[in-house]
């Protein structure tokens, strides 16, 4: 009889542990936390050359 393997496929076995792992460290930081920033430092780039002027 032949063995019965029980293994993932090979092309999903790399994405299934990588997202099966949770990693404590780092920044947590909220999606709306990250637009907020962007948001605020695109307006002070546009607004930089009128207190700055070159």
């Amino acid at each position: 009889m032949a063995k019965k393997d029980n293994n993932t496929f090979a092309s999903s076995a790399g994405l299934m542990r990588y997202f099966d792992t949770e990693d404590d460290r780092g920044l947590k930081l909220s999606p709306k936390t990250v637009i907020g920033v962007a948001i605020a430092f695109t307006v002070l780039i546009l607004v930089l050359p009128v207190f700055v002027p070159v």
